[in-house]
């Protein structure tokens, strides 16, 4: 397969304008961010697996995807993982997919990360969110800034709260390198304002997916992230193109039908306190339902209780049924 990525220049070199654009254009698509299947005892990743679902995405429709991100367990991997999951996605796929690979952590660690990435044939790095204790604007805009500097490779800047603020946002669009931000905040008046603020050419993709994409979308949203895209692929594709159309009545009623999905991803699971942990989990289960590679979750996430797998269940049935997923 021909080679789609660049080589990593510790030169600084300036980003090509026209593959900037490009990648832009790229990101007014549903990413999907991919889960990873694990091996039973989640000891090693099962790349033949993970190659068979990227495949049958592919098949269905998707262009554009996000390794080793949130939903791709990125902190329960080791860089060599990482760098090998980014090439599996690469070799899974067409060349008219693009690859934007989850990077984070020190910048000597950035650096080498985005070096295998390039050599991987990635197309772009999603720089994830800080999670530094004590972070400053300043700070953050110098990380970043170096980052765009040390890298030829595309860069999505990964916002998830308030730690990455609108200062920071606008004076970073402002780079030729930055091709996309992921506004992962449900904060749709913080997301007006941030694009209204922002004078650079970037693409702004919602990051907290189906359940936002209309909202985000009015606000100037071009492009949202899935995570039940993994195994329900179909009917994320068309809640986009209804969007892209403005067929405002057929994307409420696919958004309304992938609602439960997510609410069940948003819930802490059984004898939990801490919000969110089924996310990975119900991706994974999904995976399963829909006949693809799941796999164990690695700690310090933990599995679906049966409840939570029954209910997912029946959540995923009505969806399948209605766009003639694979079962």
């Amino acid at each position: 397969m021909e080679e789609r990525g660049h080589s990593f220049n510790t030169e600084f070199p300036d980003a090509s304008p026209m593959e900037a654009s490009r990648l832009r254009s790229s990101f007014q698509d549903v990413a999907f961010t991919t889960a990873v299947p694990f091996t039973e005892d989640g000891g090693t990743v099962d790349h033949d697996a993970l190659a068979a679902n990227l495949s049958a995405l592919y098949d269905d429709g998707a262009r554009l995807f996000i390794p080793c991100g949130n939903t791709g367990e990125y902190h329960a991997l080791t860089d060599a993982e990482r760098a090998a999951i980014v090439e599996t996605h690469v070799e899974a796929t067409g060349d008219d997919a693009t690859v934007a690979g989850g990077i984070g952590g020190s910048l000597p660690e950035v650096r080498e990360l985005a070096d295998a990435y390039a050599a991987a044939g990635a197309d772009a790095v999603m720089v994830m969110h800080p999670d530094h204790t004590y972070a400053h604007e300043q700070g953050l805009k110098e990380y970043y800034h170096a980052i765009c500097d040390a890298t030829d490779l595309g860069v999505v800047i990964y916002k998830r709260g308030p730690a990455v603020s609108r200062r920071v946002l606008v004076e970073l669009t402002e780079r030729e390198e930055v091709v996309a931000v992921k506004f992962a905040q449900a904060d749709v008046k913080e997301f007006a304002q941030t694009v209204d603020d922002a004078a650079g050419d970037v693409t702004w993709v919602n990051g907290i997916a189906e359940r936002y994409a209309l909202a985000f979308a009015i606000e100037g949203a071009t492009g949202y992230t899935t995570g039940v895209g993994n195994f329900v692929p179909r009917a994320t594709l068309a809640l986009f193109e209804a969007i892209e159309k403005g067929n405002w009545d057929r994307a409420r009623t696919i958004q309304r039908s992938l609602r439960p999905l997510e609410d069940l991803r948003d819930e802490p699971g059984r004898g939990n306190s801490l919000a969110n942990a089924n996310n990975v989990p119900v991706v994974k289960a999904g995976l399963e339902l829909a006949g693809y590679a799941g796999g164990p979750v690695r700690p310090p996430l933990a599995p679906l209780s049966d409840r939570d797998r029954d209910c997912l269940e029946r959540h995923y049935d009505r969806v399948a049924s209605t766009f003639g997923q694979k079962a």
